[in-house]
C-alpha cells in the first residue's frame, strides 16, 4: 500500500535522500584528498627538514675540516714563519738611531725607519727569579713559551727540559734556520735547538745544535760565529775544553754542508746553491760591530746578506713541500755595545737589523707563500738616556749626533788596538808617548774626539785592559748620552710585527712568553708534545749531573763583564 504522501514527507528529514549520500561521498573525498595532501606536506617537509640537516652537518665537518686543513681559520695550510730577536735593544735605542740616521742622510724630522712603520706592540721581559732578565731566560720564553731562570737554555725551574718551537716545527715538516752574528751557541740561539742547565755549557750546546742530543737534527741551516766552539782544543783558534771536531762530526755524521769563511758564505751564491742542513760559521766568536765589519766586508758577511741567504735558501728547499719554515734572525751585537755603552756601535748595529729588518719584509711581499714576521726584543742592555747630566751642571735638554758621525771604529776595537800595541810596547816608549800615540791614533783617528782630556788619556795609559769603558765614556760624554748600567735594565721592549693572521694576539702589552706562545700557535706546532719526549728521553737527573758545574758560574748572580766577554 503505498505511504501517504504526508508519511513520505515527515521521513525525509531523517533518512538521507540519495543526493544528499551523493553529497557526503563527495565531501569525504574531498576531505580524504585533503588529508592526503596534508600527510604529504608533512612527509615532505620531514625528508626536506633531514636533507637540510644533513647539508648543515656535512657543511660544518667540511668547514672543521677546512680549519684542520689550514691550521687555524681561512689560513693558508703552508705557512713561513720569521722571528727576528734585537738582543738588548731597548725603547730608546730606536730613538737614538732614528735620530741620528735623519742627521747623517739629512733627512727630515718625520723620516722613520723600518721598524717604526711595523710598531706592535711592548712586551713584558722578567725572568722567573728575577725582575731583570738575561737572555737565556728571555730566549727560553720564545722558544718554549714559558718562563725560567736566568742562565737557563729551554730547561725550566725546575731543571726539566722545555721543548721548542724550533724542534716541533722540526717535527712537524718544517724547514728551520738561525742566523745571528754572535757565537751560534750563545744563549739566543742555543735556546731553539739545545736544553742546558747554564748557558756557559756551549761545548755541550753546539754538539746538540748539530744533532747529537736525543732529538737527533732539528736545524737545517745556521749561520753565525763562534767557530771556536766547534773545533778541538788541539787546534788553533779553539775554545773548546775537549778534543772533539764538531764541524768534522757535523759533516761526517750529520750530514751537514761546511762553510766557514767570506768565500764560503759567497760560495752559496745568495741562497742559491745551499745544500742543507748547512752549517756556516764566519767568525772565530763574534762577527765583528757593523761599524767595524763595514771595513772588512771581504772578511766577513753582514747580518742582512746572511738573513738573505737563508730566506732564499729555506724557500727554495719547501718549493715542493705543503709546509713552509720558521726561521730565527738576531741582531745580537746591539746588546754588546750597550753593555760596553758605546752609542756609536749601537747606531750602527740598530741600522744593520733595520736592514735586516726590511730584507724580510721585502722578501714577504715577493713570496706566494703566506709568511709573518714578528720581531722583538729579549731585554733591554745598558740603561740608555738620549740626555745627560753632567756632574756639577744643569741639564742640557739635547744629544748630539754629529759626534757619534764621526766615529769610524767601535770601542771594542779601540781597546783591543790598545792593548796590542802596549803588549808589544817598545821599551824606550814613555808614558807622555804613549799618551801622544793614543791620542793621535784611536782618539781622533778613531773616536773622532779632537779635544780629549789629559786626565782622560792618562786614565788610558794607566789601565789599557779597562780602555774599552774609558773610550765608550769619552764619546758618550760629548755626545751628552747617558748609560745607567753595564748590564741588562728591566724596561718593557718593544714587539714589531708585518701583521698577518691572528697577530693581534700579541699587539698591545704582552708577556714575553705570550710571544713564545703566538710562535707555536701561528705553526699549529705542539711543544708540549716535545717537551714529553724530552722528559722520557733526558730526564732530570741527566741534566742534574751536569748541575755543580752550571751553578758554580754563578749565573742570576754578578757578572764579570771583562771575563765573559760581554756575552749576556
Amino acid at each position: 500500500m503505498p505511504r501517504p504522501a504526508s508519511m513520505a514527507s515527515e521521513q525525509s528529514p531523517l533518512l538521507p535522500s540519495k543526493d544528499l549520500a551523493s553529497s557526503r561521498e563527495d565531501g569525504n573525498t574531498t576531505a580524504d584528498k585533503s588529508r592526503r595532501r596534508s600527510r604529504l606536506r608533512e612527509a615532505g617537509l620531514f625528508v626536506w627538514a633531514l636533507v637540510a640537516t644533513g647539508a648543515v652537518i656535512v657543511l660544518a665537518v667540511w668547514a672543521q675540516h677546512g680549519q684542520q686543513t689550514a691550521g687555524h681559520g681561512s689560513r693558508s695550510a703552508k705557512r713561513n714563519l720569521v722571528f727576528m730577536v734585537s738582543d738588548g735593544m731597548g725603547p730608546a735605542s730606536l730613538s737614538l738611531t732614528r735620530s741620528y740616521r735623519q742627521f747623517v742622510d739629512g733627512l727630515p724630522e718625520d723620516d722613520t725607519l723600518v721598524l717604526d712603520r711595523h710598531f706592535w706592540g711592548s712586551s713584558r721581559t722578567r725572568s722567573s727569579n728575577s725582575l731583570v732578565t738575561d737572555s737565556a731566560a728571555g730566549a727560553t720564553a720564545f722558544a718554549c713559551g714559558k718562563k725560567s731562570y736566568n742562565g737557563a737554555i729551554s730547561v725550566l725551574p725546575d731543571h726539566e727540559p722545555c721543548g721548542s718551537v724550533l724542534e716541533a716545527a722540526k717535527r712537524a715538516g718544517y724547514m728551520t734556520g738561525l742566523v745571528v752574528t754572535t757565537d751560534i751557541t750563545d744563549a739566543t740561539p742555543a735556546c731553539f735547538a739545545s736544553h742546558v742547565l747554564g748557558r756557559q755549557m756551549q761545548d755541550d750546546i753546539a754538539l746538540q745544535e748539530i744533532g747529537a742530543g736525543v732529538l737527533g737534527r732539528s736545524v737545517d741551516l745556521m749561520l753565525g760565529g763562534g767557530r771556536c766552539h766547534f773545533l778541538p782544543n788541539t787546534t788553533a783558534g779553539s775554545c773548546r775544553m775537549d778534543d772533539v771536531d764538531v764541524a768534522a762530526l757535523a759533516q761526517d755524521e750529520y750530514g751537514w754542508s761546511y762553510a766557514d769563511g767570506r768565500a764560503g758564505f759567497d760560495a752559496l751564491k745568495g741562497g742559491e746553491r745551499v745544500k742543507l742542513p748547512m752549517l756556516g760559521l764566519f767568525a772565530p766568536n763574534d762577527v765583528p760591530f757593523e761599524l767595524d765589519r763595514r771595513d772588512m766586508n771581504d772578511v766577513y758577511p753582514s747580518l742582512s746578506e746572511m738573513a738573505q741567504t737563508a730566506l732564499r735558501a729555506l724557500e727554495k728547499a719547501t718549493a715542493g713541500s705543503d709546509k713552509g719554515f720558521f726561521l730565527m734572525i738576531e741582531g745580537s751585537r746591539i746588546d754588546h755595545a750597550g753593555h760596553i755603552n758605546d752609542p756609536a756601535a749601537q747606531v750602527h748595529e740598530v741600522l744593520e737589523y733595520d736592514k735586516a729588518f726590511k730584507a724580510v719584509v721585502d722578501f714577504i711581499g715577493q713570496s706566494k707563500t703566506e709568511t709573518v714576521l714578528v720581531a722583538t726584543s729579549d731585554h733591554e742592555t745598558g740603561g740608555l738616556a738620549t740626555a745627560l747630566q753632567e756632574p756639577g751642571h744643569l741639564p742640557v735638554y739635547n744629544w748630539y749626533p754629529r759626534v757619534l758621525a764621526n766615529a769610524s771604529a767601535s770601542c771594542e776595537r779601540l781597546a783591543a788596538a790598545l792593548q796590542d800595541y802596549v803588549a808589544h810596547r817598545p821599551s824606550s816608549l814613555s808614558d807622555g808617548d804613549l799618551k801622544a800615540w793614543i791620542n793621535h791614533e784611536l782618539v781622533v783617528s778613531g773616536l773622532g774626539i779632537p779635544d780629549a782630556t789629559d786626565e782622560e788619556l792618562a786614565l788610558l795609559v794607566k789601565d789599557p785592559e779597562a780602555s774599552i769603558n774609558t773610550f765608550a765614556a769619552i764619546i758618550s760624554l760629548r755626545a751628552h748620552i747617558g748609560w745607567s748600567t753595564h748590564g741588562h735594565s728591566a724596561v718593557d721592549v718593544n714587539i714589531y710585527s708585518s701583521g698577518g693572521p691572528e697577530t693581534d694576539m700579541i699587539r698591545g702589552n704582552v708577556e714575553n712568553t705570550d710571544v713564545g706562545k703566538f710562535l707555536s700557535h701561528y705553526l699549529d706546532v705542539d711543544v708540549d708534545k716535545i717537551t714529553e719526549e724530552l722528559k722520557e728521553k733526558m730526564g732530570k737527573t741527566n741534566l742534574e749531573a751536569v748541575e755543580a758545574e752550571s751553578t758554580a758560574l754563578a749565573w742570576g748572580g754578578e757578572y764579570h763583564i771583562a771575563e765573559e766577554r760581554m756575552r749576556f
